[in-house]
């Protein structure tokens, strides 16, 4: 029902930026939210930032002040500008969809994943 496809990843050095992007296709529309969670190397998946369809927005801790997520209803898209980043911030990112007007602890749908490397 909904794919979600994701692009921007990539390598950069410490203190650079990346802006990543999640499409989705659906079938219906729905209101939603949409999220980036990221999955260090050995550690467990954690959510970084979220979305509502009227634009309400939360912030792991770890990012605030350097990440913004936002997104386009138009277009189904949702971004992640990743600003000063850190080695700590490398992971695999992925893109994930729950149909709803409020965040659930478990999404219902998620994309593949998009690297993102911060070498030091």
């Amino acid at each position: 029902q909904v794919q979600l496809v994701e692009s921007g990843g990539g390598l950069v050095q410490t203190g650079g930026s990346l802006r990543l992007s999640c499409a989705a296709s659906t079938s219906v529309f729905s209101i939603n939210v949409m999220d980036w969670y990221r999955q260090a190397p050995g550690k467990q998946r954690d959510l970084v930032a979220t979305i509502t369809s009227d634009g309400r927005t939360n912030y792991a801790d770890s990012v605030k002040g350097r990440f913004t997520i936002s997104r386009d209803n138009a277009r189904n898209t949702v971004y992640l500008q990743m600003n000063s980043l850190k080695p700590e911030d490398t992971a695999v990112y992925y893109c994930a969809y729950t149909v709803g007007w409020e965040k659930r602890s478990e999404p219902d749908y998620w994309g593949q994943g998009t690297q993102v490397t911060v070498s030091s």
